[in-house]
């Protein structure tokens, strides 16, 4: 007798994840016979776990901080997953372990859902410079976003970055945010700032275009100020929640072999989770 596929998530520490959470809902609601469970493994671990991840009973996994980076050098990267230098989703494809990165899907699809249209802006304006805006940049490029701004608070991490990207990444200073708001149709915050615990980020969003979008990644609080003050004005937000929800589906079709929906109870679900923790 088989036993039922099983995935995981691979992190260190890894415990406070929702992923699980997700994954059994929509293991319940489709009614496949499945598991999803978090292996916490210290990165001098890593490279065995992985390289055994089958040996270990799983068909893949999620891969979080601080394994991303070492999920694309043992695994055969597709182009998502080379582009942001990073992996969050492995799978088994032939025998063979492959990885992508499903942070961009998860904030397009994220943006669709909460604004459409979202993409007729001309200029965004991402803030930091670390692995997520790689992944946010990525997909606003992919997506015809004609000049995006990255602002960064050590302005050498922003230019490596748009080095990777070309011409329609424009590297800014910090203190130069506040003259790029007006003509900003896209603001994403893809930085620490305003999470809970973490220093408030200062941004006067009454500077933004009336059409403007604004975009967090962060989902704890579930609203940031930056949302708060954004929807106080009218504007169409999208939160760090929705992509987090988006961005578990290709991983749970790669392993389970049927594409799940992000549906208001999953939401629901999650974000009771979150305010009681």
């Amino acid at each position: 007798m088989t036993k039922p596929p099983a995935a995981c998530l691979i992190g260190w520490p890894a415990a406070h994840s929702r992923s699980p959470l997700i994954h059994h809902y929509w293991l319940r609601t489709l009614g496949i016979e499945g598991g999803y469970s978090i292996e916490a493994i210290p990165p001098e671990g890593f490279a065995e776990f992985v390289l055994h991840l089958s040996t270990h009973g799983f068909v893949g996994a999620n891969v979080t901080i601080p394994h991303k980076e070492r999920a694309l050098a043992l695994s055969k990267p597709d182009d998502r997953a080379s582009a942001v230098g990073a992996a969050n989703t492995l799978w088994y494809e032939g025998g063979e372990l492959r990885s992508t990165n499903t942070d961009i899907e998860g904030f397009i699809n994220n943006l669709d859902a909460c604004a459409p249209g979202w993409d007729r802006a001309e200029d965004a304006l991402v803030l930091g410079a670390g692995g997520a805006s790689r992944a946010v940049v990525f997909g606003l490029l992919e997506r015809g976003i004609k000049s995006v701004h990255l602002a960064n608070r050590t302005i050498e991490r922003a230019r490596a970055l748009a080095g990777q990207f070309g011409a329609r990444v424009h590297p800014v200073a910090w203190e130069t945010v506040k003259e790029l708001l007006p003509r900003a149709g896209l603001l994403v915050n893809t930085t620490s700032l305003g999470m809970h615990g973490q220093p408030p980020l200062q941004i006067d969003v009454g500077l933004l275009p009336d059409n403007a979008v604004v975009a967090d990644l962060v989902y704890v609080p579930l609203e940031t100020p930056l949302l708060a003050a954004a929807r106080a004005r009218g504007l169409k937000v999208a939160d760090g929640l929705g992509m987090l929800l988006h961005q578990a589906v290709r991983g749970f079709e790669l392993w389970f072999g049927q594409r799940p929906k992000v549906t208001p109870e999953l939401r629901e679900l999650v974000e009771a989770d979150l305010k009681g923790a």
